[in-house]
Order: structure tokens, then sequence, then C-alpha cells
């Protein structure tokens, strides 16, 4: 291949209803080029955010891969991976290191300290830390401290948001990976990564909930001050709306998934009775009439239940009334007509559609500007991230790794993590 690896950031986006690949690098403007995209059906290999078929999804993410490679020209050996699902949890924790030298400053190896602590911290049977982000910090009593480095002090306090997930859903993604011929550089939250491509600065410093409803589950992330405060996921996507319609229609699933996209719309009160959608009969039978009002009322139904869910959490994370910054909703779900004024309805925030546009340089696919491609958009932004900020450090977990006895003993954590079902000598 033409291109060189360097500097080149692959996105692989593993969810319900797609497998999705991208290319990128940074251009001389600080923007990102994309190279490359390719996207397949999942064909049931993903069941809300979990990978449910080994086989099927390994074929999907080859499919993708070959695509986006021969579209980008580059050869593809590792990718930044989000993980989701209903498995994913998060907790607040607070942690202290005691410093032998007080007049000493406190440098990036206290921090660290502190955070590596977290990963010790013990989580319910067959969970594992997947992130550890740090809020802010206390030093010597003085609290509300961002960034504690070269201060000096004897008592270092942080408080962290640790993300939590099923070690076996985890242990199959690597497996998928592994078994299409490449290697996990991070194993990303996906909310996080789509917050990278949709959310401005300001909004995450006035507060804001980035709401990415995907094919299987809704996930839920809540900034403020620039740090993460709360991040959920909702069992419930863009699927359920489908099943919904099919069942209420008596339709099929592919007609009732046609229908979504095509006249759906999440406040039934804006169309008129009159509106009729005709859908073919199966083998001859006469054609079907669906009134699109009594479909947008079944999609509004299943709407209002997802957002307040999402209400509920935002109440959940103590922020409700700390979020200038209102909803910004992503996702294949946000494509829905009229979900952001039922967003401001059930929540009472002002609500706006985030598409991965911000951060992308002109003349790349157009199709990669939908909210559909937010994840896989943010995931190279995640990637460059690091990239820029490592130096080429390995990065698990969002630990960055350059010391060569450091990176031994954490592919030795790793390793036992994944109870040798993935070949980490290969990543060395």
């Amino acid at each position: 291949m033409a291109e060189s690896q360097e500097k080149i950031i692959v996105g692989l986006d593993i969810g319900t209803t797609k497998v999705c690949v991208i290319v990128g690098r940074a251009n001389e403007y600080g923007k990102v080029d994309i190279l490359g995209m390719g996207k397949v059906a999942s064909h049931g290999g993903v069941t809300r955010g979990v990978v449910s078929n080994i086989d099927k999804t390994v074929a999907a993410i080859q499919e993708a891969v070959k695509e986006a490679s021969e579209k980008s020209n580059v050869d593809i050996k590792r990718v930044q991976v989000g993980i989701a699902g209903a498995h994913i949890n998060s907790l607040q924790h607070r942690g202290m290191i005691i410093r032998n030298d007080g007049e000493a400053e406190i440098n990036q190896e206290d921090l660290k300290k502190l955070e590596n602590d977290m990963f010790k911290l013990a989580v319910k049977p067959g969970d594992r830390i997947i992130h550890v982000l740090p809020q802010d910090y206390t030093v010597d009593d003085e609290p509300g401290i961002v960034d504690p480095a070269g201060m000096a002090g004897v008592k270092v306090e942080g408080n962290f948001h640790i993300i939590t997930g099923q070690i076996s859903a985890a242990k199959n993604i690597y497996k998928c990976v592994e078994k299409s011929g490449l290697k996990v550089s991070e194993l990303a939250l996906e909310p996080l990564a789509s917050s990278e491509a949709v959310l401005s600065k300001e909004e995450l410093e006035a507060g804001v909930v980035l709401v990415d409803i995907g094919g299987g589950t809704t996930d839920v992330a809540i900034f403020h001050d620039n740090i993460i405060r709360h991040t959920a996921i909702i069992p419930y996507g863009g699927n359920i709306i489908t099943e919904d319609i099919k069942e209420g229609c008596n339709v099929m699933k592919a007609h009732a998934e046609l229908l979504k996209v095509k006249f759906g719309s999440a406040l039934a009160n804006e169309l008129s009775e009159n509106e009729i959608v005709s859908i073919p009969g199966i083998r001859g039978r006469e054609a079907r009439e669906i009134s699109i009002k009594n479909l947008s009322k079944i999609i509004q139904a299943r709407i209002e239940e997802i957002m307040e869910l999402v209400y509920y959490e935002i109440k959940a994370s103590g922020m409700e009334k700390k979020l200038a910054g209102g909803i910004v909703l992503t996702g294949g779900g946000s494509q829905l007509k009229h979900i952001a004024q039922l967003a401001e309805f059930v929540t009472g925030l002002d609500a706006r559609i985030g598409y991965p546009n911000e951060h992308l340089a002109k003349g790349m696919v157009d199709e990669v500007k939908s909210p559909i491609y937010a994840t896989s958009v943010g995931l190279v932004l995640r990637g460059l991230a690091d990239e820029r900020s490592s130096g080429g450090a390995i990065n698990i977990g969002g630990e960055h790794i350059t010391d060569e006895k450091k990176k031994t003993a954490l592919f030795d954590r790793i390793k036992d993590w994944l109870k040798d079902e993935v070949d980490v000598a290969d990543y060395k």
C-alpha cells in the first residue's frame, strides 16, 4: 500500500446494526482528513452493543476493513475499538497518597500513582475496570484543584469517575479483532468517543449531556467544567423502535425499518391525519395502508420512554441545574424528525443534533458527517490525541506507557485480565 501507517489512526465501531471502520490522519491545520471508510451490516453478530456471534462479527469486521483499506490505500493493522452495552457501569471513588517530601513539586508520576491505584479497586465478580477518569484533586485539604502538578504538598487526594464492564464482553471484542488479523490500540467507551466528535469546548465547560442513540443501546455521558461527571448505558435503541413498528403495524421488519427512517417522527401531533403510506403485500397479497400519524405515535411512545430514562440519569448525576449546554443528540436514532423537540419537552433542557463536522477537514467523504458515524470519528480523534500526548506510547484503558518495565508489567496485567484469550505478546 502506498500510504504510510505513521500517524494514521483507524477507528472500529462494532455496533448492533453496523460495523464501521474509518481511517483518518491529522493535517497541518489540526483537522482530520478522512482517508477512507468501510461499513457493513452486523448481520446479527452484535446484540445491544455486545458481541453475540463471534464468526458473524469477524466476517463483518473483515469486510469493513477490506473496504476501508481499499478506499484509503492503507494497510490496516491496528484499530481503536469502542465498547458499549448494558453491562457498562460507572462509580465515583476517592483516592489518596501521602508524599515523603512535602516541599518537592507534585509531578505526573504522583498523579499517575493515584490513578493506577483505582485499577486495584474491588468490583463485582465478572467485571473489570475499563476507564479511570480524574475529576478533581485536593492538596493538603485545599479542594477543587483541576491540575495540582507543580504544587507543593504532602497529602494528595483525587476524585475519580470509574467505568467498569464485563470481562467476557471485552474478551469477545478482543477475540473478534484478533481473529480479523488486527491489534487493539485502545478499548474506549463509546460515549466518550462520540463526545470527542460532536461536543464543543464551550459545551463541555458549561455542562452538557451527550445522548448517543444507537441500534441496541442509548449511551449517556454528562460533562461539566470540562470533566466527565456521569455515564450510563440505557438498553434501548433504534432496533426496539423498529420492533415496536413491526408489531404495531403488523409489517415485516425490513418494511418497519423503512417506515421508521423515511416517514417516522418523534412528535405525532406534527403530522396530518390524512397522510397514508402503502406497503407492498407479501407474494401477491393486497398492499397495506399505514397511517403516518399512527406510525409516529408508536415511535413517540418509545422515544418518550428513552428520554425519561435519560432524564432519570441526569437527576441521578446531581447535575440537573448545571447543564447550560443542554442535550446533544447523536447516533443513528437522532435522525428521527422532531426528536430534539421531544427531548426538550421531556427534560426541559435545550437540545440539538450533534454532527461530527467540527474536527473534519474539507473534501472528506460527505457521508461521514452523519450522526451515525459520531462514534467512529470520535475513535479516530481519540487515537490522534493519544498519539500527540503520548509520543507513540502504548495506550490501554486510558493509560499511556512508554517505560519498557512498566510496559511489561502492564502486559502481564492485561494477560491475566483476559485469561490468555488474547496473544498479548503480539502487542509488544
